[in-house]
This record gives C-alpha cells, sequence and structure tokens, in this order.
C-alpha cells in the first residue's frame, strides 16, 4: 500500500497544505455568500479528521509505534496544530480570526478518527 510506504510523505504534504489553506488571505464577504455560517466546523471536524488519521499512519507504518502509542501521538499532535493554526489565524492574519469552535470542531474531527482508527485496527487484527 503507497500510504504506509509515504505516510509521512503525505502527512507532511498534508500539514503543508492544510497550514497554507488557513492562513491565507481570505474576501471573507464573498466566501460568506457562498458557504453557510455552520459549514466551516464541518470543514474543521473532516480536514482534522484526516489530519490525524494521516499522521497516525505516520506514526505506526513509518516510525512502527505500536497502535496506541500512534493514536495518543496523532491526538495530540493534531490538536496541538489546530491550537496553533487558531492562534496563528490571530496574530499574523488580518482576514482570519481565533475562534474557539474551530478549536472544538478540530478536536471533535480528531477524536473521531481515533475512534475510527481503533475500530479499524481492532477489525483487520480479528481478520487473520
Amino acid at each position: 500500500m503507497v500510504l504506509k510506504t509515504k505516510a509521512l510523505f503525505f502527512s507532511t504534504l498534508y500539514t503543508i497544505t492544510l497550514t497554507f489553506v488557513s492562513l491565507i488571505t481570505l474576501d471573507l464577504d464573498d466566501v460568506e455568500e457562498i458557504i453557510p455560517s455552520y459549514s466551516d466546523k464541518i470543514f474543521h471536524l473532516l480536514a482534522y479528521l484526516l489530519f490525524a488519521w494521516l499522521w497516525f499512519n505516520t506514526f505506526f507504518y513509518r516510525y512502527k509505534y505500536n497502535k496506541n502509542q500512534s493514536i495518543i501521538r496523532s491526538i495530540i499532535v493534531s490538536s496541538l496544530f489546530g491550537i496553533i493554526i487558531e492562534v496563528l489565524q490571530l496574530v499574523i492574519t488580518t482576514s482570519r480570526n481565533f475562534d474557539v469552535l474551530d478549536i472544538v470542531a478540530n478536536i471533535f474531527g480528531v477524536l473521531i478518527a481515533a475512534i475510527l482508527i481503533n475500530n479499524y485496527i481492532k477489525i483487520e487484527v480479528k481478520k487473520y
């Protein structure tokens, strides 16, 4: 599987992409006309679900941590990254705002990823 052998590459690429997307200047008036206000929380949840899953794969397949260590590390890295991005939006951007609800959505996405990963690994192990 390509993801197993390139886990660090994909995690790093996604981290860079998410950083860029989170910190670029947007014309919020145009965006708010197109997208409902709550939908950005769904985006945060899904973006950080994927972020945590990618980093889990990196810790599990690339660095050979056991399942629980990989889940815990991906939770910590993903949650801290989400908090840091929100703080950076406050500090270095003029078109973005710090939003505690974005952090909550990020963490929910991370926790959902951890639950799904934990259940997937259990199912995968039972097959063999």
